[in-house]
């Protein structure tokens, strides 16, 4: 895996997309963070009474708070792409995961096998041995 795999051009043009998307979320998680925050201080005197400024300051934090929210479900959608990205276009692992499975299921049939073969001789062996003691007996 050190390897870096060389990508087509609309897969690598998808991931440039998520990559943005991702910064574009986080920023505008930590800006509206920073601008509720900013809010909630206490201004001084000002040319608006404090009870519409009260208003104004909760309105904006509602307003920031949804941002907020967006910029999360947003994340989560992106989580999602990504990972549906990572099954529909992650070749080398499904193929891995399919070799890791053939190497297991032909150890197991070879095993089978060897039992088998056991099996056989052991039956062959007594077989022999049970016609030896037949053909040699009064009763056949």
């Amino acid at each position: 895996m050190a390897t870096q795999r060389v990508l087509p051009q609309s897969k690598e043009t998808l991931l440039q997309n998520y990559n943005k998307r991702l910064k574009d979320d986080i920023r505008s998680i930590l800006d509206n963070f920073t601008e509720i925050i900013k809010t909630a201080k206490i201004e001084d005197e000002t040319q608006v009474s404090r009870a519409t400024q009260a208003e104004q300051d909760h309105y904006e934090m509602h307003v920031r708070a949804a941002n907020i929210v967006r910029a999360g479900e947003s994340l989560m959608k992106l989580v999602s792409d990504l990972k549906q990205f990572l099954i529909l276009n992650d070749f080398p692992s499904v193929n891995d995961a399919i070799s890791l499975q053939n190497q297991h299921l032909r150890s197991l049939q070879e095993e089978c096998d060897k039992k088998l073969t056991s099996l056989r001789d052991e039956i062959a062996i007594d077989l022999y041995e049970l016609e030896e003691e037949y053909y040699s007996s009064r009763y056949k």
